[in-house]
């Protein structure tokens, strides 16, 4: 039988509606799926997450073979496996001879490249655009054409827009407001109840990957007991549906905070679905924005959920394919320090760390104020390179893909690109982390205490740094009042603070635990 399509399709590409799957003839068409060792080692990817992509594609190569199309599945213990996706392209590629090659854009600029220098060597490789988005890259492109400064509000508003989401019949924003972040701030009260979320036991394949995955992983940081995600769109469905009953009318409330041993909070956690193809983001704002027209949820929290995936996704993305591959060598600080071994094993002292840390490495999971304001703003203060930050963040969260990792966090946390993505530093002092969490409660650290042993490590790390980066960010407008403050300050208690800062990375430069 001639072979008319070979259709490759990649881990995050699990959606029927892919591109390269258009108009896809089972009579005619050949489909390929790689489970290649070198994408779950180029960074040490959290064992959960390698599973979570096998397990999703080989369901999804199952469903697949059901609408009778011929499915080549190279499974990662296959002994003619080379380890590569082109090496088995390769392989595929000469034992079927297809008239064609086709494979949707991948997400990350390695791959993008890889297969585009393919291409020179194997002219019927065909790369389809990825569709998956509201906005192409193209799109975003001539957005950011002749702009000064590329601020998310006005890429959501023209997005807001164009797709009609939360928009009258006028043209304007529902409520009269774009933006209802100020009403999406509040810490989590005592007691409040927080909703349950659903199981998803491991079917048998979910099973043999997972045993799979312990053998030939065994060197990743990361539990792996306890998988509990969507493999199948069908599992995912039924996340989101169970979000939209309990946790969404809340979310907008509750988005930023934190609390202890709560991993999940008001949060969907569906992104890593939406970021390999079990759910569509379309149909999830089209949802949200049905459920705000029937009363069940309020106006800031359906503006919250939708701008997260309408503006800031789309946004993170555009910012990725603009500015690669330069973007992921920017180091505006200059900072050179490693990445504390506690990042990897979670024992430190600082609780808020311990916490974010843990169901890091447990469940390969934190919401975005833990990665920001956490984590984050740890690695901020403390000078972390931006490589070394950007490439744990990439290994350890189930959800973290290049495209939407890189941006996220050199930019939005490491503001490594100088302010290219976000307008000043997202740092703050353990009075932050003290308002949004019950997080300082029980610490080791006294998060009221700037200098000494029982000090809150965060707090002369934040002087230190906005001390010792003075000559960059004075001049930001919103700075200013830090800078005010930094100035009102004694002299005496200026350099208490540094002297105490400079001690603080002695020791992380010593390799000790904070």
């Amino acid at each position: 039988m001639s072979v008319r399509n070979l259709i490759l399709l990649l881990g995050d590409q699990l959606d029927p509606a892919i591109s390269s799957l258009a108009g896809a003839d089972p009579a005619s068409d050949h489909i390929l799926l790689i489970e290649a060792d070198e994408e779950g080692r180029y960074v040490p990817h959290h064992p959960q997450k390698i599973v979570f992509i096998l397990s999703a594609m080989r369901h999804f190569a199952e469903n697949l073979s059901s609408r009778g199309f011929s499915v080549d599945y190279i499974r990662l213990d296959d002994p003619a496996n080379t380890g590569s996706l082109d090496g088995e392209l390769a392989r595929a590629r000469a034992r079927l001879a297809p008239e064609r090659i086709l494979l949707t854009e991948p997400g990350e600029w390695r791959l993008l490249e890889r297969f585009r220098q393919r291409q020179d060597d194997w002219p019927e490789l065909e790369l389809c655009p990825d569709t998956r988005f509201f906005c192409s890259s193209e799109r975003f492109a001539r957005w950011a054409e002749g702009r000064k400064q590329l601020r998310m509000e006005y890429f959501y508003r023209e997005m807001r827009r164009e797709s009609g989401l939360l928009m009258t019949a006028e043209g304007q924003p529902e409520g009269g407001s774009w933006n209802y972040d100020e009403d999406n701030r509040k810490p989590l009260p005592t007691g409040h109840a927080v909703p349950d979320q659903p199981h998803f036991p491991a079917d048998a394949i979910t099973q043999a990957v997972c045993a799979l995955v312990a053998t030939r992983f065994t060197d990743h940081y990361g539990a792996l007991d306890g998988f509990d995600y969507p493999v199948t769109h069908a599992e995912a469905e039924q996340l989101w549906q169970c979000f939209r009953r309990q946790a969404l009318a809340q979310f907008g409330d509750f988005q930023d905070a934190m609390a202890v041993d709560q991993r999940w909070l008001f949060h969907a956690r569906i992104a890593a679905a939406l970021n390999i193809g079990l759910l569509d983001p379309r149909r999830v704002c089209l949802d949200v924005q049905a459920d705000w027209q029937a009363g069940l949820i309020p106006l800031n929290a359906a503006e919250g959920f939708i701008r997260q995936i309408l503006g800031w996704r789309e946004y993170v993305r555009g910012i990725y394919w603009l500015m690669m591959p330069d973007y992921a060598e920017r180091n505006t600080f200059g900072n050179q320090r490693a990445l504390p071994e506690f990042y990897w094993t979670g024992q430190t002292r600082m609780r808020c760390m311990q916490q974010a840390i843990g169901q890091t490495l447990e469940h390969a999971y934190a919401h975005h104020i833990q990665r920001l304001m956490v984590t984050g703003n740890f690695a901020l203060l403390a000078g972390i390179e931006p490589k070394q930050i950007c490439d744990w963040y990439l290994a350890v969260y189930m959800d973290a893909f290049d495209w939407v990792e890189l941006p996220n966090t050199l930019g939005m946390v490491m503001h490594a690109d100088g302010g290219f993505l976000g307008s000043k530093p997202y740092c703050a002092s353990g009075q932050y982390i003290k308002r949004m969490s019950n997080y300082c409660s029980g610490c080791s650290y006294k998060v009221g205490e700037q200098t000494g042993a029982r000090a809150c490590p965060f707090n002369a790390l934040y002087w230190h740094f906005i001390m010792r980066h003075r000559d960059q960010l004075s001049g930001n407008p919103r700075m200013g009042l830090v800078y005010r403050n930094l100035q009102r300050m004694p002299e005496a208690k200026q350099q208490a603070l540094w002297d105490w800062g400079e001690h603080l990375l002695v020791r992380l430069d010593a390799g000790e635990a904070l």
